[in-house]
């Protein structure tokens, strides 16, 4: 059988809606040219308004389904989204950097669903800047990177956390520069600017937008190219209808990244 490589994985929630979490992952995935595959950290009973239960997915189980696809594929970048808590979160990754050493791991720290359910109360520092150590980059917007710190500022907060590994300030949810992220590495901070593409609000393009990321860092993309990719991807995304489910757009990908 012919070899399937450059493969990504996706271990996040199961949103029936189809907007966020796996499948939303697996979308941006095959749409920006990359095997993707995904593992299951929850089961979410909601729509693209409405969050009503979740059932929670345990480490022994999530590890259970990397390692039979481990046989068989080899993932250069793993993007871990919805999760349990921060001790499933540090069994996976640990287990993850172990396995597979070379791979870049993105983590998209999701601390509540659009539709307001919240996941999390609280994070452990110590813990959380261990996991941190072993990820390439994580992905939260203003009001996750306050929770994850407790810092008001969110950029002094974003400087705290890249201290650990690389930052991606997402800024769809900032008062002050709306639609502007801010990249935070060791030695730089780059700025990432809108297109002015015209756009209406979605669920999840959180994980539309980690998702194009990975994809782009399988693809060979540095991590500046990678999240400028990603922002003009999910743009269009957030363009491509006014209601909260957007359509993703193998062209559009096609067109950036050439």
């Amino acid at each position: 059988m012919a070899e399937i490589n450059n493969c990504v994985v996706s271990i996040a929630g199961f949103d029936p809606s189809g907007g966020a979490g796996i499948l939303a992952d697996i979308k941006t995935f095959e749409a920006n040219r990359v095997p993707g595959m995904g593992v299951l950290s929850a089961l979410t009973y909601q729509n693209d308004i409405l969050f009503e239960d979740l059932k929670w997915i345990e480490a022994d189980e999530i590890l259970k389904q990397i390692s039979v696809l481990k046989k068989r594929f080899e993932f250069s970048v793993v993007k871990i989204g919805l999760i349990k808590n921060m001790e499933v979160l540090e069994t996976v990754i640990s287990d993850l950097k172990q396995s597979l050493p070379g791979c870049q791991i993105i983590w998209d720290p999701i601390v509540q669903a659009s539709a307001g359910f919240p996941f999390h109360s609280h994070f452990e520092q110590e813990q959380l800047f261990f996991i941190l150590k072993n990820c390439f980059l994580v992905t939260p917007n203003t009001d996750e990177v306050q929770f994850l710190t407790g810092i008001d500022s969110p950029k002094e907060a974003a400087q705290l956390l890249a201290k650990y590994c690389s930052v991606l300030l997402k800024g769809g949810h900032s008062k002050k520069e709306t639609g502007v992220d801010y990249l935070f590495m060791q030695d730089k901070i780059e700025k990432i600017f809108p297109t002015g593409t015209a756009v209406y609000p979605k669920h999840g393009s959180g994980c539309v937008l980690s998702s194009a990321i990975a994809s782009n860092l399988a693809n060979g993309n540095d991590l500046i190219t990678a999240c400028r990719n990603a922002k003009i991807y999910v743009e269009h995304f957030l363009s491509s209808n006014e209601t909260l489910l957007g359509t993703h757009d193998a062209q559009t990908a096609i067109h950036i990244t050439r």
